[in-house]
């Protein structure tokens, strides 16, 4: 049969050749792991700007981060701020950049609200509560005493965004359609998988204390 005749012509052919043929093959495989490592990211997401263009840097020279991003009363998380907050010092063009003029045309006029692109968001079946994650939980705990301000705890989940001039690009998942910066399940097991996390971890790991 042929396949056999390729057999026997490949054995014939001596270790020389078939090292040859073996190296080929594990290069190929190398190549098209180390193309794929590459490609596939950039094929799996997209980017998408961001409807404004938000620069936290500019409003950090007068606002704190809790002026905007807050835990309620009741423990809620405040989370983005909404026009009507925005329009405390945005009601009229505040200088005369591009980005402004669209804000005030799309959004402040008529207070519509503002598509933002959350990085963070987590699915519709993952329950996250800010106020059980607050820094005074951590300090009461001890776990990371490193941590002394509320964006220290913050910049453990959110990238840092104190020095940016524009938003960061929002890249979405073209199958699932959830963020690249959703946080995967390894990031809550840290701590909440762990039974001796530094010794002091009392996070209950149980499945309904996270999917509702």
């Amino acid at each position: 049969m042929p396949r056999h005749s390729e057999n026997k012509r490949f054995r014939a052919a001596g270790p020389g050749r078939q090292a040859k043929v073996f190296a080929g093959f594990f290069l190929g495989l190398a190549l098209a792991l180390c193309l794929g490592w590459r490609l596939f990211p950039a094929l799996m997401y997209r980017e998408i700007p961001q409807p404004v263009a938000f620069t936290h840097a500019s409003h950090l020279e007068l606002f704190d981060c809790a002026d905007c991003h807050y835990l309620r009363e009741d423990g809620s998380f405040s989370g983005i701020p909404g026009t009507e907050d925005c329009l405390q010092c945005h009601d009229t063009p505040r200088g005369d950049s591009r980005a402004e003029a669209e804000y005030i045309e799309k959004y402040a006029t008529g207070e519509k609200k503002v598509p933002w692109l959350v990085h963070q968001k987590q699915p519709d079946n993952v329950f996250f509560s800010h106020a059980a994650h607050d820094i005074k939980s951590c300090q009461k705990m001890g776990c990371h005493p490193e941590w002394e301000e509320p964006e220290d705890l913050c910049g453990y989940c959110h990238p840092s965004v104190e020095a940016l001039d524009q938003p960061a690009p929002y890249k979405e998942n073209r199958l699932t359609g959830y963020s690249k910066s959703t946080m995967k399940m390894a990031d809550c097991e840290s701590c909440h998988a762990n039974p001796d996390h530094r010794d002091l971890t009392a996070a209950n790991n149980a499945c309904f204390t996270c999917h509702k």
